[in-house]
Parts: C-alpha cells; sequence; structure tokens
C-alpha cells in the first residue's frame, strides 16, 4: 500500500466479516474468492488498487525447471494450467481483456554443456508437465522455432522452447478483477484508504479515521506487510522480509503477440498485444529511489535489442520501476498467524505472484473461513517456517 491520497469514508459500515488489507493482485484475488463464498468483506487500500509492484509492464508466467520435482513445483504447475480458466471466467464476467496467453518460452543456450542439462529435462517434462489429457512439452532445438524475433546465433549451442509458460497483462489483469469487484454483491472496495491501528486480536482496525471491526484480516499489502508482521511477532532476530526494486520497460514494435517470451540470463523479452513488447527486470535489494529507472534498465534494453532484431529502432514508450515483495525464505509467505488467529497472511510473492496469486488467495480465504480448499499449500510457504528462519 502506498501513502494515501484523498482519503475515502467507509460508508459509515462499522464491521466486515473479512478485512483485506491490500489492493494488489493478491488481495484482489482474494476478494473475488471472498465474492464467490459469499463472505462479508472490505477490500482497503492506501492507494489505488494495483499502484504497487503489481501495476508494472512485464507480466511473465514462467514455471519451474521440470526436473528435481518437489510439491512447491507441482503447486505451482498447477496453477499456471488453472489461471486459464480463472481468466476466462473474468473476462467472460467483465468483458474486459487479460491480456492472457500460453504463449511459451524460448531459452537461447550459448554453451554446449547447457544444450546437454536441457535434453535431460525433456523427460521430466513429459513427466510432469501433464493436467489431465493436457501434455504441456520441452523441446529442445537447434534453432528459433520462429524466424524474426531471436537471432539465432544468441542460441549457438541451440534453444528451449517450452509450451508451458505465458503471460498476462498485469494492468489488464488488475483492470479485470476490479471490474468484477464493483459489481460485486458481498465485496466493498475502498481505495485511498489507510489502515491503521490494526489489532488482530480485537479484531478491529482504524481506516480513515474511522474504526471498522473485523472477524477475519488477510494482510496482502506486498512488501509493506513485513513491518506489519514484524511488529505483532517480538523476539525475530532478523526481518520477516524485504522489498526488491525491479525496473521495466514497454517497446513498441510491429510483431505477433503470439510470440513466445525470451528469457536469458536474468533478462525478459514479452510479446503483448497491440504491438508492444516489455522488457526486463532487475532485482536490487539496494537503491535510493524505488520509483526511479536507471543504467541498470538501459543495460537490459540494449541486451534485448542485441538478441531481437525487431527491436533495434524500437521507441521506449515506458519506463517503469517498482518494489516487489521478498520473503525471508523467498517462497511466498501465506497462512495464518501462529500467535494472532484472526490474521492471515498473503505476501511474499516477488517474481512469481501474477501465476499464483489466484491459488494462494484461494487458499487464505479458505483459512479465514475454515473451509477446504481442496489443494495443499508447500510447506515451505507457510508463515510459521519464515518466522523460524527469522527467529534463527
Amino acid at each position: 500500500m502506498g501513502k494515501a491520497d484523498n482519503p475515502q469514508p467507509v460508508s459509515g459500515q462499522s464491521s466486515s466479516g473479512l478485512l483485506i488489507v491490500g489492493g494488489g493482485i493478491m488481495g484482489l484475488w482474494a476478494a473475488v474468492h471472498a465474492e464467490r463464498r459469499g463472505i462479508d468483506t472490505l477490500i482497503a487500500d492506501a492507494g489505488r488498487f494495483g499502484g504497487g509492484a503489481s501495476g508494472g509492464l512485464l507480466g511473465a508466467l514462467m514455471p519451474h525447471m521440470p526436473d528435481r520435482w518437489s510439491e512447491k513445483k507441482q503447486f505451482q504447475f498447477d496453477a499456471l494450467v488453472s489461471l486459464e480458466a480463472e481468466i476466462a471466467m473474468l473476462e467472460t464476467a467483465t468483458g474486459l481483456s487479460a491480456g492472457y496467453r500460453r504463449s511459451g518460452r524460448l531459452i537461447p543456450l550459448p554453451k554446449p554443456h547447457l544444450n546437454k542439462i536441457a535434453r535431460g529435462h525433456c523427460e521430466d517434462a513429459e513427466r510432469h508437465w501433464q493436467a489431465g489429457d493436457r501434455h504441456f512439452h520441452w523441446h529442445v532445438l537447434d534453432g528459433p522455432p520462429v524466424s524474426g524475433w531471436i537471432d539465432p546465433s544468441a542460441g549457438e549451442s541451440g534453444f528451449v522452447h517450452d509450451t508451458l509458460a505465458g503471460r498476462v497483462a498485469p494492468r489488464s489483469l488488475i483492470a479485470a478483477l476490479v471490474a468484477f469487484l464493483r459489481q460485486a454483491k458481498h465485496v466493498r472496495i475502498l481505495e485511498h484508504a489507510s489502515v491503521v491501528g490494526l489489532d488482530p486480536d480485537r479484531g478491529m482496525a482504524e481506516i480513515n479515521g474511522e474504526s471498522i471491526g473485523f472477524g477475519h484480516c488477510i494482510l496482502a499489502a506486498g512488501h509493506q506487510s513485513f513491518p506489519l508482521l514484524q511488529g505483532l511477532t517480538p523476539g525475530l532476530k532478523r526481518p520477516l522480509g524485504q522489498p526488491v526494486k525491479g525496473q521495466a520497460a514497454l517497446l513498441k514494435a510491429d510483431l505477433d503477440p503470439a510470440l513466445p517470451t525470451i528469457f536469458l540470463d536474468g533478462l525478459y523479452v514479452v510479446a503483448h498485444e497491440g504491438g508492444h513488447v516489455a522488457v526486463g527486470s532487475t532485482s536490487e535489494n539496494r537503491f535510493d529511489d524505488p520509483t526511479s529507472t536507471d543504467a541498470q534498465l538501459e543495460t537490459l534494453i540494449e541486451m534485448a535489442r542485441c538478441i531481437v532484431p525487431i527491436l533495434l529502432d524500437a521507441p521506449v514508450v515506458e519506463r517503469w520501476a517498482g518494489l516487489r515483495p521478498k520473503a525471508i525464505d523467498r517462497d511466498p509467505m501465506i497462512g495464518r498467524h501462529p500467535d494472532h488467529q484472526r490474521l492471515i497472511a498473503l505476501t511474499g510473492g516477488f517474481k512469481v505472484s501474477f501465476g499464483l496469486a489466484h491459488r494462494l488467495a484461494e487458499a487464505a480465504v479458505c483459512i479465514a473461513s475454515d473451509a477446504d480448499c481442496g489443494f495443499l499449500l508447500p510447506e515451505s510457504f507457510a508463515i510459521s517456517g519464515h518466522i523460524a528462519a527469522a527467529s534463527r
């Protein structure tokens, strides 16, 4: 949540079954699931919805490598597959496009040993990347699967082309989620509403000067969740998480929006609708200004121009920077606070938020309503594990 601007009243209602603090991708999906379950809900953000890291440009939906399979990789796979139907539901309900496409991913292999490793992943993908009768593949190719997108010399030892990865337009998805909630029967949405004085034991919070009671609170305020949780968890020796700055850019080019996302050494090049290409992103633990762009982004843009010929003279239409929430153990931080049973954490998505948020939010709402969501969260996501790590 950002700094309050033009505070709005809470419409005189003094209590809510569920209070969601934070209107980014996590909080908005939580409100959608609360609406589906008929839970009286208030979602509040100190700024505008999607005004933080969720309002970025990149939108890459990248799966983990298919080797060394684990419950975490299975959870992410299931989430990426199920997101397609969730977005279709949103688009049908609102008439808006979320800019979603399962466009795949293209990974250049510049060294011979990388080709050998990649070929070892083919069987792993065939074994693990299955959902019912749907199979997703990990192909190792001598050259790029499409022409005119990536310079063939970028993959001197070949290319990986996977069919599981996808992309979404972050701001379009946020707009669709907000539009869905504006017509909701059980959810009230409140922007420019500072939540202060949060007392989870009494079930009380102060929003824009009014005292609001709640049955449960889902804390989904991005990196600003960490200091709030820190204050409610005495005895920690290290912070529960930190903000990590990311920079990205949007370029204008005449291209096919179905082109696969390029990933190389931390560089993402993502084709979007409307002749736009997103390039990113940095991961900065130290920074002076969270919203400024600098030479680090320019380096990424130049890297993209070097391997994607169509971008050589493509104009930059926007440069963006923001802060992503990285929990102490890197994985998302989800679950009921062990010392404050009304409080459920929903944060820490870092680089995977858009691919997992709908599932993580559903789990958080199920926890708040003591319901079975039909799937298990990986143990490494539990807030108790993060608290243990910060206690050591």
